[in-house]
């Protein structure tokens, strides 16, 4: 199973840094990108030239839990399952990466980098084996319990979600379809075309995983416009969940009078 690209389906224009109008890719690729691309680039070619790479350090549960192959959850965002595979992956990186480097400096973008990648790798290797000791054994658990996962889709949804807080209203446009939206929607819109559109074999623990460390990430290192803390989430759920309730009251009861307003 490789964690599958996560611009799928569509190629990302986004807007100039000056803000005005639309331009392709960032003006500037700072060194820390092109030198992952090149560490990236390195690895892919080594694992077609030397046998036994993919099988010995892609992420796999069975091997993590039961054979003590403790570096699979680093490893595993090296390698990539073909040329599309990791040409979408650095492409997101080089394109929404870039300005993220320049205003943070290389040594903190590789760090987040890292980290939502090692992050989202402890969820690929943990989640299957705790579903499985909670009983459920339906076949895509034993899937993912088994197949190895490989790609560096963790760490770039990490990346994606970082630049689409840190700009929330930049414009981002798919070539293909044709569709403009803000960079705040980028996240759920790719989730949606990853669940409806993408191929069966996409990790999604792995790309929730790189969303979920790069949100822990941004909220501890004060990073916080845009981000709701975990009460601020339980909050709105309550909230929306009473709204529900009081729709629904308001709809059955006949002993309202439509003369009077309501408030909630």
């Amino acid at each position: 199973m490789q964690s599958g690209a996560p611009e799928r389906g569509g190629r990302l224009y986004g807007r100039g840094y000056s803000g005005g109008g639309l331009g392709f890719g960032p003006p500037v690729t700072p060194p820390v990108i092109k030198q992952l691309v090149i560490a990236n680039l390195a690895v892919f070619f080594a694992q077609f030239a030397i046998g036994g790479v993919t099988e010995r350090f892609a992420a796999s549960p069975i091997d993590f839990w039961r054979s003590g192959a403790l570096w699979q959850p680093f490893t595993y965002m090296w390698l990539h399952g073909g040329l599309g595979h990791i040409f979408a992956n650095m492409f997101s990186l080089w394109m929404f990466g870039s300005q993220l480097a320049l205003v943070w400096g290389p040594q903190r973008f590789l760090r987040f980098y890292l980290l939502c990648g090692v992050g989202a790798g402890l969820l690929i290797v943990t989640v299957p084996m705790l579903l499985l000791k909670l009983g459920a054994d339906a076949p895509g658990v034993l899937s993912m319990v088994n197949a190895p996962t490989l790609g560096a889709s963790g760490a770039v949804f990490g990346v994606l979600l970082a630049y689409s807080l840190t700009w929330p209203d930049r414009t981002i446009m798919f070539i293909f379809p044709p569709v403009a939206f803000r960079a705040i929607w980028l996240i759920p819109i790719l989730f949606f075309m990853e669940i409806y559109f993408g191929p069966p074999n996409v990790s999604h623990t792995g790309h929730l995983g790189g969303v979920l460390v790069g949100w822990l990430l941004l909220r501890s290192q004060g990073d916080a416009r845009g981000l709701l803390s975990f009460e601020q989430i339980r909050w709105r759920w309550r909230r929306w969940r009473m709204r529900r309730r009081l729709r629904a009251v308001q709809q059955v009861d006949p002993r309202r009078d439509d003369d009077r307003p309501f408030y909630h």
